[in-house]
């Protein structure tokens, strides 16, 4: 019976896995166009039970490490291993192979949305426990997923060897960065039933929090 129950664990992770060959372009290509409406559903979907939810997408958690490993696997296509593998002064000297690497930038892509939401709980006065975070949380991963995928496609671009690219590099990130920041804005505007003047003040105080706490984390993993 261990056996069997081993093969069946292997048939439901082979199916899972290959599954996200199809789910993953469905939400990439849903939240590069409708990212409002997939917040909106990933609020949705958490209301369901646990069996029902995301059935025609990837859950947002998921959706945000897939990407940044797709944004990875490009670059080490690209461009081979990172600068960063190989620098060993300041933040880089933490960073020691490409695991690493993708570990550390999982832990700052994934702080964007855990302090947004902990930033909504709070200008809600709501209670700050695992039950009232989730729902904001997850709805941040998707564009998070996004964000951090242009941004990697636009560094890429900057270190590129032919310098017509570069432009294009720092374009896609300026994009990427309003693309993010007004997304923000709106979704605080409406969340919390203030203006979007109101809304990108708050956006952008959680934007700083983001980037202290990135700078008061990345020393803690030497």
């Amino acid at each position: 019976m261990g056996f069997l129950q081993l093969l069946k664990s292997l048939d439901d992770l082979l199916y899972e896995v290959m599954s996200w060959l199809v789910f993953y372009p469905l939400t990439l290509w849903r939240t590069l166009r409708h990212p409002w409406a997939m917040m909106a559903y990933s609020d949705a979907e958490l209301h369901d039970s646990v069996e029902q939810q995301y059935t025609d997408t990837l859950s947002p958690p998921l959706f945000l490490l897939l990407t940044l490993i797709l944004s990875h696997v490009v670059e080490l296509t690209v461009l081979g291993q990172s600068s960063l593998v190989a620098d060993k002064t300041g933040l880089a000297s933490l960073i020691t192979d490409d695991t690493t690497l993708l570990l550390m930038r999982l832990l700052v892509f994934s702080i964007f949305p855990l302090l947004m939401a902990v930033r909504l709980i709070r200008k809600q006065k709501s209670a700050l426990t695992r039950d009232t975070l989730r729902q904001p949380f997850y709805s941040q991963c998707y564009p998070a997923g996004m964000f951090a995928l242009l941004l990697g496609l636009g560094s890429i671009a900057t270190q590129l060897p032919w310098p017509q690219l570069r432009p294009v590099g720092f374009a896609l990130i300026v994009a990427a960065l309003l693309w993010y920041g007004s997304l923000q804005t709106r979704w605080f505007s409406r969340e919390l039933g203030i203006s979007l003047l109101r809304g990108f003040w708050v956006a952008t105080v959680g934007m700083v929090e983001c980037v202290i706490a990135i700078i008061l984390i990345a020393p803690l993993l030497a």
